[in-house]
């Protein structure tokens, strides 16, 4: 059974960091797409990053590009998600999702599978 635990989230000011990672355990193979989205309260899901474990390629909504960051651990079960310079609007409940043995990412990034219960990310003015 596929299973995606995420952390790192918490409270910060704007202009702060934080680095999410996603643990997933269950997957085999490389041939994976793992990613990000997002929701905040009232608003709908929002895809964030994602990438596919085979050869690395990385996936962004263009929003997001430049602030966020998302990268594999060496085991490639590992994600995380680098995201500088926070702002309010950034504020919202980050999941990790996964497609498993697959050979692309969805184009909206939030089309996958598997999921976790999320991390809080809270962002002060």
């Amino acid at each position: 059974q596929v299973q995606l635990v995420e952390a790192g989230g918490g409270s910060v000011q704007a202009g702060g960091s934080l680095r999410l990672s996603c643990v997933a355990s269950g997957i085999t193979g490389n041939r994976n797409c793992m990613g990000w989205f997002r929701q905040a309260p009232g608003k709908e899901r929002e895809g964030v990053a994602a990438i596919h474990t085979g050869g690395g390629s990385t996936f962004y909504t263009g929003s997001m590009k430049g602030r966020f960051t998302i990268s594999q651990g060496s085991d490639k079960n590992t994600v995380y998600l680098q995201i500088n310079s926070l702002k309010p609007e950034d504020t919202a409940m980050y999941y990790c999702a996964a497609n498993v043995n697959v050979l692309g990412c969805p184009w909206n990034l939030i089309d996958l599978h598997y999921r976790g219960q999320g991390t809080q990310v809270t962002v002060s003015s």
